[in-house]
C-alpha cells in the first residue's frame, strides 16, 4: 500500500488551523445571526485522524451590525468526522474537493440532547421530571464539550446542584447499564431523569475533585483505598463490551504526534513500535474503570466520595488501571504528585511484574503526549516533546 504524503494528511489541519478558518466561521454565521464583522476566531480543540480528518472547536467573537457583541462556540469537521446534520460547505485546496462540516454550540447533531439543558422550556420540564422545582431560573455552565462525543453542564438551582452529561443517543443504553451496576457497589450517582436522546441527570456529590485535591495539598486517598475501589466494581461490568487499550492504541498515538508535532514523529514511532514488542504480561480479565485517574475521583480527607466517568467501565486488566492514573501523575510532574506516584508505584510493584507495568505505563503518557494539542495549550510544541521523552523513560527505566 502506499503511504499518503504527511503534508497531504495535514491539508484539513491547515484549512481549519489557517486564515480559511474565518471564512468558514462566517459562513455559518452569516445564516444565523446579524453580524457585521468576525473579531476573533480562536481554536480551543484540535482532534485529528492519522488519516488526516480533523475537527476543530473555535471560540468566536463577532461584533452584530447595531454594534454589540456576541460571542459562539462553533465546531468544522472534515472527512469521516462530518456527522450526518451538519452544515457543509465544499472547495478546492491544493488542487483536490474537500468538504466541511459546519455546526454551532448547542447544534451538535451527534448530541440532540444538548438542546434540552440550555433551552429554559426544555430544563424546567426535565427538572420537574426530576422532582426539582427550583424557585428562581436555574443557571447552566458547561464544564465540557467533546464534539460528537460528550457533554458535561453544571445546573444549579438555588442550593441543588445537578449536573446534566449528553452522549449521543445510541451510548445512552450502556451508560444507563453502568450507573444500574455500580450505583449499589460504589459512590456513583443514581440517574433522577435521562431521556432517550442521550442525556443524563445525576444530582451531586460531595467531595473535591482530585486533580484540586492534589493541588490544593487535602489529604489524597492511599493506594489501599484506590485498590478497594477497584475491587468494588462489580463483576457484572465484565459482560459488556470491551474497549482498545493504550498499548493496542500506541502506533495511532504515534501516528497523530507524527502529523502535529513532525519533530518528535520518528522518536514516537520508535517508541510505539517497542511498546507493541514488549511483553506486557497477560492477567485476568476483570472489571475495570477504563479511564482510572485523580480526575475521576472525589475525595474528602483521604476517602473516595465520588467516582466520575463511568463510560469506560467495563473488562479489562487491573493493571491498566494502575498504568493510568501513573501516567497521569507524571505528566502532572509536581512534587505532591511524585510523592503520590511513589506511594502508588510501590503498591502496584508488590502485586505486579515491574516489566509489565512499563510498557503500559509509557503507552499511557504517549497517548496523553497527544493532549498539549489537542487543547492547544500555551507552548503546546514543547509540552508534547516533553511528555513523549517522559514515554521513553518510562519504558527504559529499571
Amino acid at each position: 500500500m502506499t503511504a499518503i504524503p504527511t503534508r497531504s494528511r495535514t491539508r484539513d489541519l491547515d484549512l481549519l488551523l489557517g486564515e480559511a478558518a474565518r471564512d468558514l466561521v462566517g459562513t455559518v454565521l452569516d445564516a444565523v445571526s446579524d453580524i457585521g464583522e468576525v473579531n476573533s476566531v480562536r481554536p480551543t480543540a484540535v482532534t485529528v485522524r492519522p488519516s488526516g480528518d480533523a475537527l476543530v472547536r473555535y471560540a468566536v467573537e463577532f461584533r452584530r451590525r447595531d454594534g454589540t457583541v456576541a460571542r459562539e462556540t462553533l465546531v468544522a469537521a472534515t472527512g469521516s468526522l462530518v456527522p450526518s446534520g451538519a452544515a457543509v460547505v465544499a472547495g478546492e485546496v491544493d488542487g483536490g474537493r474537500v468538504e466541511v462540516g459546519l455546526w454551532r454550540w448547542p447544534h451538535d447533531p451527534l448530541l440532540p440532547a444538548l438542546s434540552h439543558v440550555v433551552d429554559g422550556e426544555r430544563l424546567r420540564t426535565l427538572l420537574a421530571k426530576a422532582g426539582v422545582s427550583p424557585t428562581a431560573a436555574p443557571t447552566v455552565r458547561v464544564r465540557s464539550y467533546r464534539p460528537r462525543r460528550s457533554a458535561v453542564l453544571t445546573i444549579t438551582c438555588g442550593a441543588d446542584q445537578l449536573f446534566a452529561k449528553v452522549v449521543p443517543p445510541s451510548e445512552l443504553p450502556g451508560l444507563r447499564r453502568r450507573h444500574a451496576l455500580l450505583a449499589p457497589h460504589l459512590p456513583v450517582p443514581r440517574p433522577l431523569v435521562t431521556t432517550d436522546d442521550g442525556l443524563v441527570l445525576v444530582p451531586s456529590l460531595p467531595g473535591t475533585p482530585g486533580r484540586t485535591a492534589l493541588r490544593r495539598e487535602d489529604r489524597l486517598p492511599g493506594p489501599s483505598v484506590l485498590e478497594d475501589l477497584l475491587d468494588r466494581l462489580p463483576h457484572a461490568l465484565t459482560t459488556l463490551p470491551s474497549r482498545s487499550n493504550h498499548r493496542r492504541r500506541a502506533r495511532h498515538y504515534a501516528e497523530v504526534l507524527a502529523l502535529t508535532v513532525p519533530e518528535v514523529g520518528d522518536e514516537a514511532t520508535a517508541l510505539a513500535d517497542v511498546i507493541a514488542e514488549t511483553d506486557a504480561g497477560e492477567y485476568p480479565v476483570v472489571p475495570v474503570h477504563g479511564d482510572f485517574y485523580e480526575h475521576q475521583l472525589l475525595v474528602h480527607a483521604g476517602t473516595v466520595t465520588g467516582l466520575l466517568d463511568i463510560d469506560t467501565a467495563g473488562p479489562g486488566e487491573r493493571l491498566d488501571d494502575w498504568a493510568n492514573f501513573l501516567a497521569h501523575l507524571a505528566i502532572t510532574g509536581t512534587p505532591r504528585a511524585r510523592d503520590w506516584e511513589r506511594d502508588i508505584l510501590r503498591h502496584v510493584r508488590d502485586r505486579f511484574d515491574p516489566g509489565h507495568l512499563r510498557p503500559r505505563v509509557a503507552s499511557a503518557v504517549l497517548g496523553l503526549a497527544t493532549g498539549p494539542f489537542r487543547t492547544q495549550s500555551p507552548e503546546w510544541t514543547v509540552r508534547t516533546r516533553e511528555r513523549v521523552a517522559l514515554a521513553g523513560r518510562w519504558l527504559s527505566r529499571s
